[in-house]
């Protein structure tokens, strides 16, 4: 059975100047602001920052298709680097700011990147990863040695120009992903994918002129990009930006600035059900809290609610899909807490057998597939893992095990995709894997996802060892070489690892041990 939402009409613009379109009627209204430091950015300013900056990496040759990086927390100036090099038809690739040199290097090779947009605290980082590279040059929101600082850019005077952009083909957002399996990869992103996607969630998040949205999310994150920077930004509200989240700047923050809506991950939803700290601040303006990245616990969704007296909702969605395929509308008194919702507009979503690949009907777990305007073109020069994702038809297969209620409204129960959830960022178990195999110690290894209450899920390996090891240093000889949420957390060691005729790892049968184990951890005597 096939589920439908309305018609989706999209309009054949580019992303900036779809999101930036009202900014003259909004000129002196604040657009961003920096939640600690309370600096401002009006959205006159925010579009003079965008013409100024795109002037200037023109005249530097910059060419549209050529691909721009930034490594960069969340700051104000970040929506003008973005929709700077948007509007020259540009591509940017977003970095996760917890990266290592090595992770670094891999994205900026892989993607192809010309310029790089960093700041000072992450200078070392980003010298040591583009070495060997050709990064023509190295820019910073401030100043650091060896980099061309950002507001040089922002001071040069803006010209007029024109980029033809074909919003359907153009990709003008390069994300990485490991999809539901293997290494991260390029996901390329057209104009249409990303402004489809701000319109369908815009349907379903009805955010006012003015009002107050926390930016904590990262902007690198297909999360923070889409859902509250662009979407935000194209309503006329105003983000709050944090560059990380700490639980007493962020209650401190959202007091301050009287937030009303926080976009959120279920790690952080799992501090305001549950942290005592929540209580010394005054939260009285938030009337929505919403989470995504991750699978949010029905009961912590209903004791945040409870305790900020807001409303909790969720939705549903990938990388590859912009992200947001699945959304629970903000103007209803939603009471099925554990549901991702109905499918956004334009949207085709059904339920398939995970071995034939027949169609299920309502209440029948399956895998989860979606088609809409919203899904990715395809991943960067890697024909082979696009089409195990999206196939001839145009189906995303999400890698997700779930089903639909009669109404139409889906519930995600499961995970067939081998990928691990921390706190919503992704960990792909086969780049830890290639990393213990390194260790002279381990003569092989497996990566699963262990449950975990504050993070959702927690990598664990299980090795094999050929001379001996402690799990502390396996632990401690992956964190060396990984950003902080793909360390390992636990580590077990076996005789041997499940495997297929082919070699192929069964993660399944590692993961039905793991939940056996907590299971009967649970359901034993207190």
């Amino acid at each position: 059975m096939i589920h439908k939402s309305p018609a989706l009409e999209i309009p054949d613009v580019p992303l900036a100047r779809f999101v930036l379109r009202r900014a003259p009627d909004w000129a002196d209204k604040p657009a961003l602001i920096d939640g600690v430091s309370g600096r401002q950015l009006t959205y006159g300013a925010l579009a003079d920052g965008v013409n100024r900056v795109a002037s200037a990496l023109r005249r530097r040759g910059f060419k549209k298709a050529e691909v721009f990086a930034i490594f960069s927390p969340n700051l104000p100036e970040y929506p003008i680097a973005f929709h700077a090099v948007a509007s020259l038809g540009g591509i940017i690739t977003t970095l996760n700011s917890l990266y290592t040199p090595r992770e670094l290097s891999d994205q900026l090779r892989d993607s192809g990147a010309r310029f790089l947009l960093t700041v000072p605290a992450f200078m070392d980082r980003a010298a040591e990863a583009i070495k060997g590279l050709p990064i023509d040059e190295v820019f910073v929101f401030g100043e650091a040695a060896g980099a061309t600082p950002f507001a040089e850019l922002m001071s040069q005077p803006a010209e007029s120009f024109t980029v033809e952009i074909d919003p359907a083909e153009d990709v003008v957002a390069l994300p990485y992903s490991s999809g539901t399996t293997g290494l991260a990869k390029g996901v390329m992103l057209t104009h249409r994918n990303l402004v489809a996607n701000v319109l369908q969630a815009e349907q379903r998040i009805h955010l006012r002129e003015g009002e107050r949205v926390l930016g904590v999310m990262p902007f690198y994150h297909i999360y923070g990009m889409t859902v509250i920077m662009n979407l935000a930004l194209h309503a006329g509200a105003t983000v709050v930006t944090m560059p990380r989240f700490e639980l007493e700047t962020f209650l401190r923050v959202m007091q301050d600035h009287r937030v009303a809506r926080a976009f959120v991950a279920p790690p952080i939803v799992v501090a305001l059900a549950k942290h005592p700290l929540v209580d010394k601040f005054d939260l009285s303006a938030v009337t929505h809290l919403f989470s995504g990245a991750a699978p949010l616990d029905e009961n912590l969704a209903q004791a945040s609610g409870r305790r900020l007296n807001c409303k909790v909702n969720q939705g549903y969605g990938m990388t590859e899909a912009s992200p947001v395929t699945h959304l629970v509308s903000d103007d209803i008194d939603w009471v099925k807490v554990g549901s991702i919702g109905p499918v956004v507009a334009g949207t085709e979503c059904k339920v398939v057998d995970i071995t034939t690949g027949k169609e299920l009907g309502p209440e029948t777990d399956g895998e989860i597939l979606v088609r809409g305007p919203q899904v990715m073109k395809g991943y960067l020069n890697n024909p082979t893992a696009t089409a195990h994702i999206l196939d001839k038809d145009g189906w995303l297969h999400t890698g997700d095990i779930g089903h639909a209620d009669a109404a139409g409204d889906f519930y995600v129960v499961d995970r067939l995709k081998e990928l691990i959830k921390y706190k919503g960022y992704q960990v792909p178990p086969a780049e830890l894997e290639a990393i213990l195999l390194t260790h002279p110690a381990v003569a092989d290894a497996a990566v699963i996802a262990s449950p975990d209450e504050d993070a959702g899920e927690v990598p664990k390996a299980f090795v094999v060892l050929k001379t001996p090891a402690t799990s502390e240093e396996l632990m401690q000889f992956v964190a060396q070489r990984v950003a902080p949420h793909k360390k390992i957390r636990l580590v077990e060691t076996i005789d041997e690892i499940p495997k297929s005729a082919s070699g192929k790892i069964l993660r399944r049968k590692l993961v039905e041990k793991e939940r056996a184990k907590a299971s009967a951890k649970q359901e034993a005597p207190r």
